[in-house]
């Protein structure tokens, strides 16, 4: 069932001086195996918001309702939710405390009060899904590079067998070559286990070529909402607010103004030589 994020609101320092509008009736609907790219700068809201998503804050009003069940009911299970609605964060030493990866891996499954046996099948093939090699599993996860740490916070959350992956800016701090691997694991996990993703970026570019639907964030609403080809269209409005579109969008736009006959709606450079190609009469 979907996540339904219900007129939310957020303020924080609420009736003092220090008071902030987070978030501001905020109504969305996560399909089951949907890959959302959730963009937006600095300050947007997008960090408050997905921290409602798994109960780590509690709304000033409105609700969030995880398969049919509003997460602020007295008795609802946060614990359950959490490990149903994964979240990794941006910095992954965040999340990296054990003295190992494999360790460190089984921290989560531990919890849930599993086997031993079924605790470390998980951590293995949460590692292995994550790609990495036998190894580094008795290293210290502190000796990893900044694509190895990514990893493997994404294997300790994997291991908890979520419905919902949430995951803060992965490629912050990463080379280009270290980002496209983080964003093409993700885009195969999604292919392969049909979980529901969302993808916390402020960069068009990283979610371009991966995500079905970009929710764009502004002081705390909800800007745009649809497929990338839709959002993308609004390329003045993004920069207007500190965004852009991919690079792509503006050489279409800018072939389109020098009268070549180009669709301006290509969001990925394969998608952009097809329509280059197509009215070359190739």
């Amino acid at each position: 069932m979907p996540i339904i994020v219900d007129h939310l609101n957020c303020i924080y320092e609420a009736g003092t001086a220090m008071e902030v509008v987070a978030l501001s009736d905020i109504n969305l609907v996560i399909p089951d195996g949907q890959f959302i790219g959730l963009i937006g700068h600095t300050g947007s809201g997008k960090s408050s918001l997905i921290q409602h998503l798994n109960g780590l804050i509690k709304a000033s009003s409105g609700t969030v309702y995880f398969n049919g069940e509003d997460i602020y009911d007295e008795d609802y299970d946060l614990k359950k939710l959490r490990s149903k609605v994964g979240l990794v964060f941006q910095y992954p030493e965040h999340q990296l405390f054990e003295v190992d990866v494999f360790s460190d891996v089984c921290y989560g499954p531990k919890n849930l009060g599993l086997s031993k046996k079924d605790v470390e099948l998980r951590a293995y093939k949460a590692l292995k899904m994550v790609g990495m090699d036998d190894e580094y599993f008795y290293q210290s996860p502190f000796d990893l590079s900044g694509g190895q740490k990514r990893r493997v916070a994404i294997a300790g959350v994997l291991a908890m067998e979520p419905e919902v992956l949430i995951l803060d800016e992965p490629t912050a701090g990463l080379d280009p070559k270290g980002r496209d691997e983080i964003l093409g694991l993700i885009k195969k996990l999604q292919a392969e286990t049909g979980m529901t993703i969302i993808l916390v970026s402020h960069s068009m570019e990283d979610v371009a070529n991966y995500v079905d639907r970009i929710i764009v964030m502004n002081g705390g609403s909800v800007m745009l909402d649809g497929v990338p080809k839709d959002v993308f269209a609004h390329y003045k409005e993004l920069e207007e607010v500190g965004l852009a579109a991919p690079a792509v969008t503006y050489i279409m736009q800018q072939m389109k103004e020098q009268g070549f006959d180009v669709g301006t709606d290509a969001t990925t450079i394969a998608e952009a030589r097809d329509e280059i190609l197509r009215a070359l009469g190739r």
